[in-house]
């Protein structure tokens, strides 16, 4: 059979040349993904503008990527009400194709994709941990819902505890000091079990629920129910072992900032401060919780971030007791949900060469 003619001969066929950044200016990137930070969270700008320059410019880039993922998935500007959920599967995969694009340094005509995949290079992320942080947007696509505790977690990695990950890479943390990246992942754990907490009542208004069943069942609310006035009471007691978790992986990520930068220990110490506030909001106001949505105020803003540069000035002593979920053990649950790897094609050797 005759092979087919290409279109052109394969000499003059040229692959596209690596640009990291999509080809734009480093600086461009910089200044665009500034003004998404300072929209799209004032929580994050603040804590951002506590690092070094070199490290603040980098949070900026990997904010812009993960904003811009968040707003394809549920088709927002910068956060605010979700929209029409159709096709979000499709949404989702496009995210994974131009993130691929960006890590290949190839151009992706989306500066928060090219941005991206100019901090990656810099800060030495790969594509595993990137496809960690897409496959949590794929859950969402789906409509799943955790049933056990170690689900939760698994969601919590993926929207969170990954992005620690990253957060921790950017400053300059080696991908081999695996002591610090778990707690960087412990922090991510932290805001998102704190999250959950807060934003119940806009979970189940979106079709949501991220409370594991096994914990609804042990209370007895039936699925979808939780919301429900005569499961108050009971619901308030499983947010109140959430945001217990929550401070858990917070003392941990606490203690692990002890091998960053004087500057690097206030902004992540701010952070937790602002954050762990709200959990703890929550937590306090029992069955009044989701009669308004619990924020941290300007001032109370700059009062945690004040704090928070007390607190960097010395250790945090180490926990008396460490979180029941640790990264290595969460990553087990990932990889096993995940797909199956491919069958590796190195060839054999001959038995001469053994």
């Amino acid at each position: 059979m005759a092979r087919p003619r290409l279109l052109a001969p394969s000499r003059i066929l040229r692959t596209t040349p690596r640009q990291v950044g999509g080809g734009r200016e480093r600086e461009w990137l910089v200044q665009k993904s500034k003004a998404s930070i300072a929209k799209g969270s004032k929580s994050f700008s603040a804590a951002s503008a506590l690092f070094g320059r070199a490290t603040r410019e980098r949070v900026w880039l990997l904010y812009a990527w993960c904003r811009q993922c968040d707003d394809i998935t549920d088709g927002q500007d910068h956060g605010g009400v979700l929209q029409e959920q159709a096709n979000v599967e499709q949404r989702v995969k496009g995210i994974r194709v131009l993130t691929h694009r960006a890590l290949d340094g190839q151009p992706t005509a989306d500066l928060a994709f090219d941005a991206f995949g100019q901090v990656a290079m810099e800060a030495r992320i790969d594509r595993q941990l990137a496809d960690d942080v897409i496959d949590g947007f794929a859950l969402d696509a789906k409509g799943w819902r955790p049933r056990t505790e170690a689900d939760m977690m698994r969601y919590c990695y993926h929207v969170a505890g990954a992005v620690g990950v990253m957060m921790a890479l950017v400053m300059g943390v080696s991908p081999d000091d695996h002591e610090t990246l778990d707690r960087a992942c412990d922090l991510g754990f932290a805001f998102q079990l704190n999250n959950i907490a807060r934003d119940i009542y806009e979970d189940d208004a979106a079709g949501r629920c991220y409370l594991p069943v096994e914990w609804l069942v042990e209370e007895d609310i039936p699925p979808g129910q939780h919301m429900k006035p005569a499961y108050r009471e009971k619901l308030v007691k499983l947010v109140k072992r959430l945001v217990d978790m929550a401070e858990s992986h917070e003392a941990a990520a606490r203690y692990g900032a002890r091998a960053l930068t004087l500057r690097q220990r206030w902004a992540v110490l701010s952070a937790a401060n602002i954050y762990g506030a709200i959990g703890r909001e929550v937590r306090k106001r029992g069955a009044e919780a989701w009669n308004s949505r619990v924020h941290t105020s300007a001032a109370a803003k700059a009062r945690f971030v004040s704090k928070g540069f007390y607190q960097a000035l010395r250790r945090a002593p180490e926990p008396e007791k460490w979180p029941r979920w640790t990264r290595s053990e969460v990553l087990v649950a990932v990889r096993m949900a995940g797909p199956i790897a491919p069958i590796p094609m190195t060839p054999l050797r001959e038995e001469d060469d053994i």
